[in-house]
């Protein structure tokens, strides 16, 4: 145990002093080159970046909008999903759901939106403590079905 906290003491100690000495090596590289050591550290540096900036937040939001206009259609799924979330506007869940489909890895999505649909406050939060297993059971299946749907429908519109 005392050999595990000198360890990972030692380990924070070595990620400190490496990260002083790359700080210390941005500052050598400046000084010597200037602004062109911007090229050192970032690959495009010359792009169009700058001009593009923003573009993302423009994709992000016609992804909400899309998520929403799924929300308010006739499709049973969509219809589940407002009759579960009754006391939340379409376009917060359609937020939630934007931020559960961005995890990276298929079963954190599908908990990500069962938490949704549980009414949890966010992605990460669990409310199973709330709710029984038939139900849990129940909302994993609506997360799946919502899952799938909202790729038919982005399929379907990109």
């Amino acid at each position: 145990m005392v050999q595990e906290k000198q360890s990972d003491r030692q380990q924070r100690l070595d990620n400190f002093l490496q990260a002083v000495e790359a700080a210390q090596k941005l500052q050598d590289d400046i000084m010597k080159y200037g602004l062109e050591a911007a090229h050192l550290y970032c690959d495009d540096v010359d792009g169009d970046w700058l001009e593009t900036w923003g573009e993302d937040e423009d994709e992000q939001q016609s992804f909400v909008e899309l998520v929403t206009n799924f929300l308010q259609s006739d499709d049973l799924v969509a219809v589940k999903v407002r009759k579960q979330l009754k006391d939340k506007s379409l376009q917060e869940i359609a937020v939630e759901l934007e931020k559960c489909l961005s995890l990276s890895e298929e079963n954190d999505r599908i908990f990500a939106v069962t938490n949704v649909l549980a009414g949890s406050v966010g992605i990460a939060e669990s409310n199973r403590g709330d709710i029984d297993e038939i139900d849990e059971i129940e909302l994993l299946y609506l997360a799946e079905e919502v899952l799938e749907k909202l790729k038919e429908f982005f399929e379907r519109y990109k």
